[in-house]
């Protein structure tokens, strides 16, 4: 009966499951080239050669496989770091702001680099990043520092990686924890107020707590990225000079797959880290369901 009264909201979900089903469900079918010596002209169903776990022994062998889960797992996990305590803190500082044009200016400012795709923001950052004529070396030299080639330096790479994707998107993370943060009942500052409570009293025993399922929400979603380092966001910037640094998983599937026509390892990397990123958000989600009693279902 619900669903007959809902028949709109269940029609407005058919284009999203619809390409969900085309571009996720779908492809799945190729997880079979993961145990095959796969030769696109026999096609997907033709007699390919079954090599069983042969692809996932050679991706094993590959000289820099280590240094590749290294590179992915340090730059994703940076991301997920500062990639939540960044919003969190910007979120509680703007709820501090009393004058909403200024509040608004803001949150417009700090999110709308999160709407630029990749490809548009990476060009922006070669330009500011630039050593010869970026405007952050031009004021790291106005401050005494010398000029630093942020995408061309290897120790340099991966901070870079960190900082950049942190600025593009922390602009979403804030905007969702300021509606949390505006659902949070008035009445708690008042009480707490009468009772003597600062701001930062106020922030830590009534607003940090409220926005607890909001933060256990995002953590959950984001640990199971923890082998997803971007592959857009370094495919765009990175080079040969930073692979010992830059190179991740899925740039070594790209060059593997498509560059070097092995498909076979390439997708045996593939399922690799999709297998590893189900079971980390499944640990994720078990873990908040015991110790914060959290459900998203």
């Amino acid at each position: 009966m619900t669903a007959r009264k809902n028949w709109q909201f269940h029609v407005m979900l058919l284009p999203g499951l619809v390409l969900t089903l085309i571009f996720s469900y779908i492809p799945m079918a190729g997880i079979i080239i993961a145990f095959q010596k796969f030769i696109p002209a026999r096609g997907l169903f033709g007699s390919q050669k079954f090599v069983g776990w042969g692809n996932f022994q050679y991706m094993l062998s590959m000289p820099n496989i280590y240094q590749v889960l290294r590179n992915t797992i340090v730059i994703a996990g940076g991301k997920i770091i500062f990639g939540l305590l960044i919003p969190i803190i910007v979120s509680l500082l703007l709820n501090e702001v009393r004058n909403r044009k200024f509040k608004r200016t803001v949150q417009t400012m700090i999110y709308f680099p999160y709407f630029l795709s990749w490809v548009v923001f990476a060009g922006i950052l070669i330009d500011i990043l630039s050593q010869k004529s970026g405007i952050v070396n031009d004021f790291l030299q106005l401050l005494g520092f010398k000029r630093y080639f942020f995408l061309g330096t290897s120790s340099l790479f991966q901070g870079t990686m960190i900082v950049t994707d942190v600025w593009k998107n922390f602009g979403f993370g804030t905007v969702i924890y300021l509606a949390a943060i505006t659902g949070i009942d008035p009445t708690y500052y008042e009480a707490a107020a009468i009772d003597g409570a600062g701001r930062w009293k106020q922030t830590f025993h009534i607003t940090l707590p409220c926005m607890r399922m909001i933060i256990v929400l995002m953590m959950v979603l984001s640990l199971g990225d923890v082998l997803n380092a971007g592959f857009d966001q370094i495919f765009n910037l990175y080079s040969k000079t930073v692979y010992s640094t830059g190179d991740i998983i899925d740039t070594l599937v790209y060059r593997t797959g498509l560059i070097d026509a092995q498909y076979g390892p390439a997708t045996a990397v593939g399922l690799f880290k999709s297998v590893v990123s189900l079971i980390l958000i499944s640990v994720s989600y078990l873990t908040a369901y015991k110790a914060f009693d959290y459900r998203i279902f």
